[in-house]
């Protein structure tokens, strides 16, 4: 139990670190040339060294700051995946810790609403497969 909130702890300060660095402009950028890298993916999500999902993911959060607030409850997910429908941009949030995922909704253009849902269950199978992605066998 220490240790997930040593790791939560780790990866709160690391989205204030980060995002206190950042400009609108910036982040901006940033989002729009990762948003094709980043389409139809699943990406790890740690803080040392920083991943391309952990990167995206403190990005999102600055653009979206009801995701940093979500985020700063419920810890650094293990990996996020981006899809986009209808012209709406989702994010699922998975924490394989808790078995537990969490989608995000935002909308298109300026707008910085989002909405979630969740906690759905992560699968036996998701579960053992992004355990392998990450290079553990819980």
């Amino acid at each position: 139990m220490m240790l997930i909130a040593l790791k939560t702890l780790t990866c709160l300060s690391a989205f204030n670190l980060f995002c206190g660095s950042c400009s609108s402009v910036g982040n901006s950028a940033f989002l729009g040339s990762t948003s094709a890298a980043a389409n139809d993916h699943i990406m790890f999500v740690r803080q040392n060294p920083p991943t391309f999902g952990f990167q995206r993911l403190t990005a999102l959060s600055v653009r979206y700051p009801d995701l940093g607030v979500f985020i700063g409850q419920q810890g650094c997910p293990d990996f996020l995946a981006e899809t986009n429908k209808s012209g709406n941009r989702y994010q699922i949030l998975y924490y394989l810790e808790s078995r537990k995922a969490f989608a995000c909704r935002s909308g298109s253009g300026n707008s910085r609403q989002v909405e979630f849902s969740g906690p759905y269950p992560v699968t036996e199978n998701e579960h053992r497969t992004l355990s392998e992605l990450r290079g553990t066998s819980d």
